[in-house]
């Protein structure tokens, strides 16, 4: 098993496809299947499963990728201090359910440091995606969020994972709507009241269920339902078919505009919802690094000027 090897197996794994990483590693794609190969063979399991679709991690290789990209990353480091050139650049990812406020917060992490130094990366993407990111060292930080009714899933995939979940904010559910939607001037808003307009989701793939769901009350039978996978089609929809999703209620005008209002959400007797309680996950014993220190710096103190709006 040789460093060549682990770093075609981690470019793999993020590209999905050979044919894609054998462009970013610049060698040929038999020579990338026949490493690739090769590692099985000495490993004496799949790392990948193949299909017409592409590559995909199996359970075995999830696993391998972890500590593979652990041992690169170290690798990096050691050339980063002791090798000849000494001119890779310091990377710092994070991994995020699709929260304004984390992007608006990298964003002022990043001001504070020299972009020509630094390798920067955040990702608004699904739950489960989220988690693996931070598991495999793709990211060293992920936003999610915990609920009475996710809480006891998600908490015991991350303890298989070695991951920990630190609180940031408490919040109340709201409904996120347009400024100009016909119920923006209420004061409390019902499932009742929303009956005939579209509920908008984040996608979360084929493997998706409903405790991934970024939403609250992801169970429940919505008439109209419009799934999106990206921020900016969801604000979209809500201009264009008066959609509305159910929300933390924090929002960012920088980043999204003013044309948005949370209005709180008022549950019936039979909708327990309780609070949001939106933090980050680490691996379990990580030390931070002074941009991920830096970076929950920034969220803490945009989350505590929000609580005083």
């Amino acid at each position: 098993m040789t460093l060549q090897q682990l770093h075609y197996a981690i470019v793999v794994s993020e590209t999905g496809t050979l044919r894609r990483a054998s462009e970013i590693l610049y060698i040929s794609q038999p020579s990338l299947t026949g490493a690739i190969q090769d590692l099985e063979s000495e490993l004496g399991f799949e790392i990948f499963h193949r299909s017409g679709r592409g590559m995909s991690l199996t359970n075995d290789g999830l696993e391998f990728i972890a500590y593979a990209r652990q041992v690169y990353h170290q690798f990096d480091i050691l050339t980063d201090k002791y090798g000849k050139n000494g001119q890779r650049k310091k990377k710092f990812g994070i991994s995020t359910q699709h929260y304004s406020f984390a992007v608006k917060s990298f964003v002022e992490m990043v001001k504070q440091f020299n972009t020509a130094e630094y390798e920067f990366a955040i990702r608004e993407t699904k739950t489960r995606e989220v988690i693996d990111d931070v598991y495999t060292a793709k990211s060293e930080i992920g936003i999610i969020y915990l609920s009475d009714f996710n809480r006891k899933i998600i908490s015991g995939l991350l303890k298989a994972k070695g991951l920990e979940f630190y609180p940031l904010i408490e919040c109340d559910a709201y409904v996120y709507i347009w400024k100009n939607h016909p119920l923006a001037k209420s004061e409390y808003i019902g499932l009742s009241d929303l009956a005939d307009y579209p509920c908008l989701a984040f996608e979360q793939g084929s493997e998706g269920s409903f405790y991934f769901a970024e939403e609250i009350l992801s169970t429940n039978d919505y008439p109209r339902m419009i799934k999106t996978n990206d921020r900016a089609s969801m604000l979209n929809l809500m201009v264009g078919l008066n959609g509305y999703t159910l929300c933390s209620g924090i929002i960012c005008e920088e980043l999204n505009g003013s044309d948005y209002t949370a209005v709180p959400f008022r549950a019936s007797d039979d909708e327990k919802i309780g609070k949001m309680k939106i933090g980050y996950i680490v691996k379990k014993n990580l030390v931070l690094s002074n941009m991920g220190k830096l970076y929950i710096e920034e969220m803490q103190k945009y989350l505590k000027e929000q609580e005083k709006k």
